[in-house]
């Protein structure tokens, strides 16, 4: 098997990815399906970069207008979405993980999300821009990954009212379950391969069959993983937790990602056997063979003069993030808008901070050390206490700043809870 097809294998997840079924999308279409293995000799992107494989949901590079790549060093890298939505991710990611960040709320936050290490761009186009963010599968050797957006709507306050009917009729019992299956990858012990489920088989689930169609997550072939099932409801415990005790923010269409150990291994793999892209050194003096420096822009210097100028409809969008909050809370079809919104724009210190985060460091140069400084911190405790399960808050392109807490997010929380709970004692 290639290097490259080993990290392929083993690259999964944190920015949603999407698998199709076979012939026809229909909506009745609920069955898994078996996934075929990447062929060697997959095209790579920008500097060794290539698209990660086996997406359970979400935006594919090279299908989709934006998509998710998996770097060299074992980060991931996800494309920068079009205006307002990519450059308000942004400038989340950048506030939560600001070098000089105090606030308390910001500050637990980031133990729930991947970790964020900038913005990212290539030479050959400089001002297409990624987050570079933690693979959280990438201590994984068999991932099981379940994509679930949480919330009693997918859209948010300052959606048109067509985006609000297209969101509403994708599922219309998402206000009253409070969650959605995006999608499921999981590992099957007797065959070592992998079923698939997609979105329509998460938007097929009703109050009826929730239960049972969230239990094939944690099904291997053999048994119920209840270990994991164990494992994740402390996880997801403690990020309800934080939302119960915050009201600064509201999260619309954002989701957990779930990531277990498929083996039936209890000690989860060394980094250095769990992930062959780590095996690959990277270029001395982080220049890759075709003398060409990347980019790996932390937010505070991009724009410098070594790495050209963001585009001035870009600095506009971060520096104005939410210029659009005053335009909904002025009236208009944003009649329904939360109060607890439109009043935080009027105090809005948590987003009002200029971004500041570390110093630059050219190409990831830095990051694989540091992740393996994380690694390493985890130590021989990490799987009995959990740590061969991750829980993940991912994609925040519709997060604003609220004076009222996210009781949509905390009525999603409370109802997959009470399943995966149901799901435990039998």
């Amino acid at each position: 098997m290639s290097t490259q097809h080993q990290i392929m294998d083993s690259s999964l997840a944190l920015g949603k990815l999407e698998i199709k079924s076979p012939g026809s999308l229909d909506i009745s279409h609920s069955g898994p399906t078996k996934e075929k293995n990447v062929q060697d000799g997959v095209q790579t992107h920008l500097n060794g970069c290539v698209p990660l494989s086996h997406q359970v949901a979400g935006h594919k590079y090279g299908v989709d207008k934006v998509g998710i790549l998996q770097h060299p060093d074992g980060t991931v890298l996800k494309q920068l979405q079009p205006p307002p939505r990519g450059p308000r991710e942004m400038q989340f990611y950048s506030q939560v993980y600001a070098e000089d960040c105090s606030d308390p709320v910001l500050l637990d936050l980031q133990h729930y999300l991947p970790k964020y290490f900038g913005a990212w761009s290539s030479p050959d186009s400089p001002t297409d821009l990624y987050l570079k963010l933690e693979d959280v599968t990438r201590k994984f050797n068999k991932p099981c990954i379940m994509d679930v957006k949480i919330g009693q709507r997918s859209y948010d306050p300052y959606a048109s009212q067509e985006k609000r009917e297209q969101q509403i009729k994708k599922y219309p019992l998402m206000e009253e379950i409070g969650f959605l299956v995006l999608g499921m990858r999981i590992y099957k012990v007797s065959s070592d391969s992998y079923d698939t489920y997609d979105q329509h088989y998460g938007r097929g689930l009703v109050k009826d069959t929730i239960k049972e169609g969230l239990s094939k997550f944690f099904y291997n072939g053999r048994s119920l993983r209840k270990d994991a099932i164990s494992a994740s409801i402390q996880k997801v415990e403690r990020i309800l937790q934080w939302f119960e005790g915050q009201s600064q923010l509201n999260f619309y269409a954002s989701s957990l990602l779930f990531v277990y150990e498929g083996s039936p291994q209890r000690s989860a793999p060394k980094m250095a056997d769990s992930h062959p892209a780590e095996k690959t050194p990277l270029p001395k003096a982080c220049v890759p063979n075709d003398g060409v420096l990347e980019y790996n822009n932390n937010i505070r210097v991009i724009g410098a003069a070594e790495n050209g100028r963001v585009p001035e409809p870009l600095g506009r969008s971060l520096s104005n993030m939410y210029a659009l909050h005053r335009r909904g809370c002025s009236g208009g079809h944003h009649g329904d808008i939360p109060t607890g919104i439109c009043s935080a724009q009027q105090d809005n210190s948590t987003w009002k901070r200029a971004s500041q985060n570390s110093p630059e460091q050219p190409n990831g140069n830095g990051v694989r050390a540091q992740l393996e400084e994380e690694e390493g911190r985890r130590g021989p405790d990490a799987v009995r206490d959990g740590g061969d399960v991750e829980v993940r808050m991912i994609d925040f392109a519709h997060v604003f700043p609220s004076q009222a807490r996210d009781e949509g997010y905390v009525y999603g929380l409370k109802n997959l809870l009470s399943v995966l709970r149901q799901i435990l004692s039998e």
